[in-house]
């Protein structure tokens, strides 16, 4: 999240306001709809929309644009919510162009920990030595293991110096929104487009998966709504949660389908407490080289990266589109100001229409 927001422009003070104001949205949201509908609906911050925010990396980034991208993001999940014929155009975009779309934005993210090997191999192997240990012999603690590694590494490397810039007590700044044109194309627009097909239509599917009827409309108005109200202060989008779902809508959770909402409850308040260490959590991320926190990010992603791929190829009578999707967003090109996320996406749509209209003539 740090590393996102500092990517289009934030500083260490608005980078952990925004990290504070995503822990607060996503602990009033989940706990209200759980509390409401007595379902595990849980919320979450964006995860690819951050990597969309990391592989942006705006030059000369201005965060009050970023800031107006932002609340665009929140207020176009708010009319999916309010417009339901928007909502299936943005869910119908062809599966193989998101996931590819999806894939070329963590690609360039998931090479950080090789270019890392390089640029600071003093600070880079021991956290890459920790997450392959753990990889074989406890997976599910590989990349939570590499995290507690980079923050030792960093401590280390920064010595007392990190401490002194840490704010221990949170803090929310507020920042006036700019809405540039271009920044709301080339920014907003794939975040949203990331947001919904990344993370809300996954989490509607997962949920459903284990029986539950997620209501639509509060569900996209609700998380719209604190996308944008939490913009202000920072924060990048928030949205329906898919992994973290599956674990509190499951029988893990509680056997009785009907109590496992109190897990999503609980889970607002861990992430307030969450919230309060913002401070110190982006002064020790600021402490560190970025390709260093890229790199631990990389790893956090990977796993989303091998599925984007396997979705995005699993139709071979759309691989060329999706492959074509995939390079073209990875290439991180801008062209009138607009992102490669878009045009990834765009090439990939344009080239899927003309094969079928060539394959109908035929």
């Amino acid at each position: 999240m740090v590393a996102g927001l500092q990517a289009v422009g934030a500083t260490d003070g608005q980078a952990s306001s925004g990290l504070l104001v995503l822990c607060l949205t996503t602990a009033i949201t989940s706990m209200v709809l759980a509390w409401v509908y007595r379902m595990p609906i849980s919320t979450a911050w964006s995860t690819p929309g951050a990597a969309l925010l990391v592989a942006a990396g705006l030059d000369d980034a201005n965060f009050a644009a970023s800031v107006g991208a932002f609340i665009l993001c929140g207020v176009l999940i708010v009319v999916c919510g309010l417009w339901p014929a928007l909502g299936r155009l943005i869910t119908r975009i062809p599966t193989p162009l998101a996931s590819a779309m999806l894939a070329g934005i963590l690609f360039p993210i998931c090479l950080a920990p090789v270019t890392a090997m390089i640029e600071v191999p003093q600070l880079a192997w021991p956290i890459i030595v920790v997450w392959v240990l753990l990889f074989r012999l406890a997976p599910r603690w590989a990349v939570p293991a590499a995290m507690v590694a980079a923050a030792a590494v960093i401590a280390v490397y920064a010595g007392d110096d990190w401490l002194q810039t840490a704010a221990i007590a949170p803090q929310l700044t507020f920042v006036a929104p700019v809405f540039d044109p271009i920044i709301m194309v080339s920014l907003g627009l794939p975040l949203f487009i990331v947001t919904m097909a990344g993370q809300n239509v996954p989490g509607f599917v997962v949920m459903k998966t284990f029986g539950y009827q997620t209501p639509t409309r509060s569900a996209l108005v609700s998380t719209g709504l604190g996308t944008a109200a939490g913009a202000s202060f920072g924060g990048h989008a928030i949205n329906l949660a898919a992994i973290t779902a599956a674990i509190m809508a499951s029988p893990e959770a509680h056997p009785d389908k009907a109590k496992r909402w109190v897990a999503t409850f609980t889970a607002g308040i861990i992430y307030i407490l969450l919230g309060l260490g913002a401070g110190v959590a982006t002064a020790l991320v600021s402490a560190a080289p970025t390709i260093l926190i890229i790199a631990v990010a990389g790893f956090a992603v990977l796993g989303a990266l091998i599925t984007s791929v396997t979705s995005a190829l699993e139709d071979s009578s759309q691989r060329m589109p999706a492959i074509i999707t995939f390079l073209v967003t990875a290439s991180g090109i801008t062209i009138l100001g607009i992102g490669s996320a878009l045009w990834g996406l765009l090439a990939g749509a344009l080239l899927m229409v003309w094969l079928g209209w060539g394959r109908r003539l035929r």
